[in-house]
């Protein structure tokens, strides 16, 4: 994967910095008199569902509602609900209520490359979203660099366990997800150069399920006799599996376990000191990029990107604005907060209160 670290800002911030409006999950529109006039399209975004993570609802919809009130868009945002064949039908409806550019987060590369040879055929231009469609066409694909994202939560492990030798079981996520696959190339290439560390366990957890991630993790920690220092979970909902049956074996706190996501349970977890670290992806910045890459199509214009992505099914270099994720640990948790990525009241609500008072979070 062809990869740039320098994010070109200017593009992206524009509707990012001007998220304050509401939207509606069904063609909502700009209000009337404004300065500018509406753009002449209409933006489809495709949701995978609610369950691989918090994410999607909480923190995607509402950013991706503002940044398109915002700019003047008319939109309809819907979830799949980890449904293949609704996603399909969501993506038939939207092209037959015309729809000009249609943004997706796949559920597979399969289906979501046939969704976009369906939208190409009635001209309207296709975007993948946090996810890149392995032999698909999309014109752009709109994503954190996810490759990083793994180096991240590589380093912020081998920061957590030390220089000591070490056994590691891997909890990656779902295998029809390409970003799965970049995550945990990530993690590999930061700790398979170290050395010190021996990987006791790996598996894939089909389609990020949090109860199946438990008992893979169960069965990975009993094949290796109990004898795990670390843990490698590529998001929150793994990374929470994984420390329940930390905590039945009386480790929680004592085996460092990674994240990603910045969920309020990830928060919660890296306050209580069973979860090492997270990665955080601002909703709102990607949302303003995907909002920005949007109406460049709707315009008929091109978007600006940080550079391509090869598909490494179909060899095609996919024009790419990938954006940088940001590692947290204990000491920053409060940047998530302050940047509006979680609000103090959920993540210190009950019992954290204290925890986050020591952590300087109010």
């Amino acid at each position: 994967m062809k990869r740039q670290h320098t994010l070109v800002v200017a593009g992206l911030m524009g509707a990012a910095l001007a998220l304050s409006g509401c939207g509606s999950d069904d063609g909502g529109s700009a209000s009337e008199g404004g300065e500018s006039a509406a753009a002449e399209g209409k933006v489809g975004v495709i949701l995978p569902d609610t369950e691989s993570s918090v994410r999607w609802e909480s923190a995607d919809r509402p950013a991706l509602e503002a940044a398109f009130e915002a700019a003047g868009v008319e939109y309809d945002i819907q979830n799949a609900e980890g449904d293949v064949e609704r996603m399909t039908q969501i993506a038939d409806t939207m092209i037959g209520n015309g729809v000009t550019v249609l943004a997706i987060v796949n559920l597979d590369s399969e289906s979501g490359a046939a969704i976009q040879e369906k939208a190409a055929s009635s001209g309207v231009a296709t975007i993948d979203y946090d996810r890149l469609t392995l032999g698909g066409t999309a014109e752009y694909y709109v994503s954190f660099d996810n490759v990083v994202v793994g180096e991240l939560q590589g380093q912020g492990l081998a920061d957590c366990l030390g220089e000591e030798d070490a056994n590691i079981v891997y909890l990656n996520g779902s295998p029809t997800d390409n970003n799965a696959t970049l995550f945990a190339e990530g993690a590999h290439s930061v700790l398979d150069g170290m050395g010190n560390y021996s990987v006791v366990g790996e598996q894939a957890v089909p389609e990020w399920d949090n109860e199946e991630a438990a008992t893979i993790f169960q069965q990975l920690y009993t094949a290796a006799d109990g004898d795990v220092d670390g843990v490698l979970a590529a998001n929150d909902g793994l990374g929470g599996a994984a420390i329940s049956i930390l905590e039945g074996a009386g480790l929680a706190g004592k085996v460092p376990v990674t994240g990603q996501d910045a969920t309020v349970e990830g928060l919660q977890n890296i306050l209580a000191g069973t979860q090492c670290m997270t990665v955080y992806k601002s909703a709102t910045l990607e949302a303003g990029a995907l909002a920005d890459t949007a109406i460049a199509l709707v315009n008929g214009e091109e978007a600006e990107t940080t550079g391509t992505t090869k598909d490494s099914e179909s060899g095609r270099e996919v024009p790419s604005i990938l954006l940088e994720p940001q590692s947290i640990t204990l000491d920053t948790v409060g940047d998530v907060i302050a940047d509006g990525g979680q609000s103090a009241a959920d993540v210190c609500a009950g019992e954290f209160a204290d925890l986050c008072a020591e952590a300087g979070i109010s």
